[in-house]
């Protein structure tokens, strides 16, 4: 049987993320977060719940992180479960942990609206296996960026075949 670890989770950064160099020299940042869920009792009383999680990145992911996310930013994470077992050096038992490794990420916008730093109109998505820098939203050349909906003069998309048009059954892929 198949298996499948993945983890989805949308929450704020629970102190500044620590940037490290492994042997290798590859960066690794270590965070925490928290994910609040709001949910009301079978007696409709409303309660808040929140859930801490340590995640780890790696490589441009760890610089990016670095870099842009502070204590109380709103991270948006893509990752996996990772579980580790370790000998107490003092006590002698055994200890574990359940840690997300991230593999994306996307910035969200803090609660003031700015971005979580960089290039323009939205939050960008990396991913962790990228080795350049992000890229900057810009425009194509000669046209201004547009903001909200297009103007009402503009003509109508034609529609992508026409209403007199019919089909046949040879024309059906399936």
């Amino acid at each position: 049987m198949a298996n499948f670890n993945k983890v989805i989770l949308l929450g704020n950064l629970t102190r500044d993320p620590q940037l490290k160099y492994l042997p290798s020299q590859t960066p690794v940042v270590e965070f925490g977060m928290a994910i609040n869920r709001k949910f009301k009792t079978q007696s409709g009383e409303s309660r808040d719940e929140t859930t801490f999680v340590d995640c780890s990145a790696f490589a441009r992911t760890a610089e990016i992180i670095n870099q842009y996310c502070r204590k109380g930013n709103m991270l948006f994470v893509e990752g996996r479960l990772k579980y580790d077992q370790w000998e107490d050096k003092q006590g002698g038992g055994k200890r574990s942990k359940l840690s997300v490794h991230v593999d994306n990420i996307q910035l969200m916008p803090n609660r003031d609206g700015s971005g979580g730093g960089g290039g323009g109109g939205g939050a960008p998505s990396y991913e962790e296996d990228q080795s350049a820098p992000p890229p900057q939203r810009r425009a194509p050349a000669g046209r201004p960026p547009q903001r909200g909906p297009a103007p009402s003069s503009a003509p109508a998309p034609e529609p992508p075949f026409s209403e007199e048009q019919q089909f046949k059954d040879d024309d059906i892929p399936f």
